[in-house]
């Protein structure tokens, strides 16, 4: 969930035909899959002789960040034991540890969720005579986690997982060039450059840039998307990574044959017609990029400049049928703010806020912006038109988890205090900042034609959610019911780090009268079900997986990955959405731990004349 913008994988493990998913292909200049880059020939000798000086200035700089700047991992917490990272295994291994039964129609497919996994063991902290600089617990090389679901018979690498299954998990690192940098270097290279002291971070961002041609690490750590039957891991600061499910292979960067040549956002949407629509984020002009993909991945129909006036992080977009909805809030990133002293990223409680509607094939003139109070959103439920009103619902919090608190600030007592649920208005002490990143459902409803502004909470204050997610077949259109996971606030008060101990379904179309405890008001919120885990359990990657054919929009089922810090065991579960209170249906027990993560998808398999 890296947020800064920048400018071969070994094949490990089995390797078998799987059935329904495209088989890797070579990069032609017809494919999608390319490389913006040309080739320069030169003649031998200059050629040799640019090498050589290349070569030598590598080493300079190689030996000046060496004899200057000290590398040291950063601790972890025993409440955090579950975010330390694993070891890669890429090999299938065959699951038969399947508590209940997998349901009969549960489509075949691959559960994929992504997630940081350092590649040295521990984020790092680089140390000088400049000062200090660290990486955020954000950061962290992506790795994969993927539960391939297979009829016996029908998929590659299975174990007999009851009802005629065959289920198998794998991980595996998102081969990245500045992963194969690390890697064949065996230490640390890059110095971090979100946070630090400021002379510290200018020197890292430069000493970065001359030495490998990038700022900052391409982490690809986030989320993964899938476009027209191809799979692509993806963060804020680099081009998407395609993947071959059947092996978790690094097929190579998308760069749409050299169209898009910057950042490419974390949560792309798919508009109702099949485009997937996105923006590309910089910390210089132009600050934000808007792009539509074609349904078939094969062009990018629209770029256009949204000429922002600073840079800004937007991690999520939103689409309805005819529009894109743009989130212009105050948490931003600025290298002049740097150069003075200043944070690299950091919310701006007092700056502006505004939302932005735009046609789906517009430009910056065409967006109708509506400006709102300042708030925090970094995942959007849905957005969908009701007449002249286009109505956005995603989660609000007052302050910003990301980056992390101040530097020199003490980073345990921010991040405890800032998931402590108040259950009182919106005010706060700002030395406290309790409650600060406690996430609630809010609702804008922006009217086209009068420019009015409606908006509301959905839910209370005595919850925080995050990562909220909807049956996609709905994704721009009006829908009745969404999910999300739900902050435990103790545990994560207690770890410092988000943890999230069990699962919540919303329904839209149903409210009641709510009286907070301290607030001693009465409020009208929607109505929710909530998924217990247990003590001690808790869950990341949740996503909803649609039945098949012509059902209702809650048939299907929640799947997230759990683990058990008690017994310190990673299992897979699979609700059944429409007895979300009750036992899962599966319990798919792993053969090794999973750290916990960011986002998870599910990509059903490609069906075959």
């Amino acid at each position: 969930m890296a947020t800064f913008p920048t400018t071969a994988g070994h094949l490990y493990g089995i390797r078998r035909r799987h059935v329904g998913y495209p088989s890797p292909k070579p990069t032609h200049p017809s494919c999608p899959l390319s490389s913006s880059s040309k080739v320069v020939r030169r003649p031998p000798v200059a050629a040799g002789v640019l090498g050589i000086i290349g070569e030598a200035s590598t080493r300079l700089l190689d030996a000046v960040v060496s004899s200057n700047f000290k590398f040291t991992g950063q601790p972890w917490l025993p409440s955090q034991s579950n975010f330390m990272p694993v070891e890669e295994n890429g090999d299938a291994e065959l699951i038969g540890g399947i508590e209940g039964e997998i349901s009969q129609d549960f489509p075949e497919g691959v559960y994929i969720r992504n997630g940081p996994n350092p590649l040295v063991g521990a984020l790092q902290s680089a140390s000088s005579v400049l000062g200090l600089s660290s990486e955020t617990w954000l950061e962290g090389e992506g790795m994969l986690h993927s539960i391939t679901f297979s009829k016996s018979g029908g998929g590659s690498g299975g174990g007999c997982g009851g009802n005629g299954w065959t289920v198998s998990y794998r991980n595996r690192f998102v081969e990245s060039e500045t992963l194969r940098i690390e890697r064949g270097r065996r230490s640390p290279a890059f110095l971090p450059v979100i946070e630090g002291d400021a002379p510290a971070v200018v020197a890292a961002y430069l000493l970065n840039q001359l030495r490998f041609g990038k700022a900052i690490k391409d982490l690809s750590n986030t989320n993964v998307f899938e476009l027209s039957g191809r799979a692509f891991s993806i963060t804020e600061n680099h081009l998407p990574h395609e993947i071959d499910l059947s092996s978790l292979e690094t097929l190579g960067t998308w760069d749409l044959n050299g169209a898009w040549n910057r950042s490419f956002m974390a949560h792309p949407r798919k508009a109702p017609g099949g485009e997937l629509v996105f923006v590309g984020a910089d910390a210089m002009k132009p600050f934000l990029v808007l792009g539509v993909i074609s349904a078939d991945g094969k062009e990018l129909k629209h770029k256009v400049d949204l000429k922002l006036e600073r840079g800004i992080i937007c991690h999520d977009i939103g689409v309805t049928k005819r529009y894109n909805i743009i989130l212009d809030m105050p948490l931003t990133f600025d290298l002049i703010r740097l150069v003075k002293g200043g944070p690299l990223i950091k919310f701006e409680k007092e700056s502006h806020a505004r939302i932005g509607v735009m046609p789906r094939y517009g430009d910056a003139d065409s967006i109708k912006w509506f400006e709102v109070e300042p708030f925090c959103s970094l995942h959007i439920v849905n957005c969908y038109e009701d007449g002249d009103e286009v109505v956005i619902r995603a989660g609000r919090s007052r302050g910003s988890i990301i980056p992390g608190p101040e530097f020199k600030r003490n980073r345990y007592q921010w991040f405890s205090n800032g998931f402590k649920i108040q259950l009182t208005d919106e005010s706060y002490d700002d030395n406290s900042n309790e409650g600060l990143f406690v996430t609630r459902i809010h609702e804008w409803t922006l009217n086209m034609k009068t420019s009015n502004v409606k908006q509301r909470y959905l839910t209370g204050s005595d919850l925080s959610v995050e990562m909220p997610m909807i049956n996609d077949l709905y994704g721009g259109l009006c829908n009745r019911y969404a999910y999300a996971q739900l902050v435990d606030s103790e545990a994560s008060s207690i770890c410092a780090l988000p943890k999230f101990g069990s699962l919540v379904k919303f329904y839209f179309n149903e409210e009641k009268e709510n009286k907070m405890k301290l607030e001693n008001t009465c409020c009208k919120y929607i109505e929710m079900e909530r998924h217990q885990l247990g003590a001690n359990n808790f869950c990341s990657g949740a996503t909803f997986v649609p039945k098949q054919g012509d059902v209702k929009e809650d048939d299907g089922w929640v799947i997230t990955f759990v683990h058990d810090e008690d017994t310190n065991t990673s299992q897979v579960h699979i609700i059944d959405a429409k007895n979300f209170e009750g036992d899962p249906i599966a319990k798919i027990t792993l053969p090794r731990r999973v750290p916990y993560g960011f986002h998870g998808t599910f990509i059903p398999r490609l069906r075959t004349p």
